[in-house]
């Protein structure tokens, strides 16, 4: 529409909120409150809400529990931003993955101290395809893992249950509702810091 801002420019954009997803099975006590500390920190965004943290296993490629992982521990935040989706999955989470010492392999089913993803980004739909210097990653917004895994959707709802999913209609709460009870996911005792404390 003529007129509107590109989800991909920040020029001028209204403020956003965004949901970002954290996970870490390498020294996640000790990875997971600093991610939150230094977003927290990070010049465009303003810290609006933090989960609970959920331990579940690591998985495979073909979807089921690895043994020779560690469990990973999993938690989301809500940021409000005037920063596109691209700057901010490109220019502040992938840096911030790199600064706390993310390696990245060809496995994506590797361990790893952090990972970091937009999930939702106020109600856009998009699909776009990021140029990073080890190759390539599709960028897919709703992220498909909010409605298709617990360690996703339950942070999720910790951060605001009535935010309406913008292809499912459904809220974060309703679609948590289906995880519950899921079988390998508990809560965790470790507290993510509510900014800079």
């Amino acid at each position: 529409m003529i007129g509107q801002t590109s989800p991909l420019r920040s020029k001028g954009r209204e403020p956003v909120r965004a949901f970002i997803t954290l996970g870490s099975n390498v020294e996640p006590e000790r990875y997971l409150p600093e991610a939150v500390r230094r977003l927290a920190d990070t010049p465009g965004l303003r810290l609006l809400a933090v989960s609970q943290v959920y331990e579940s296993a690591a998985i495979d490629a073909q979807g089921r529990a690895n043994p020779d992982q560690p469990p990973f521990l999993n938690a989301a935040i809500l940021v409000e931003t005037s920063l596109s989706i691209l700057r901010l999955q490109r220019d502040v989470l992938r840096p911030l993955e790199e600064a706390l010492d993310r390696v990245r392999t060809a496995d994506k089913f590797a361990p790893r101290t952090l990972d970091l993803d937009v999930v939702l980004y106020g109600s856009e739909v998009l699909g776009l395809t990021i140029e990073y210097e080890d190759g390539s990653s599709e960028l897919i917004l709703p992220d498909p893992d909010v409605t298709q895994h617990a360690h996703v959707a339950l942070p999720l709802a910790d951060l605001d249950p009535d935010f309406v999913h913008p292809v499912t209609g459904e809220t974060l709460g309703e679609i948590a509702d289906r995880f519950r009870d899921s079988p390998g996911i508990r809560l965790h005792s470790l507290v993510l810091p509510a900014g800079n404390d």
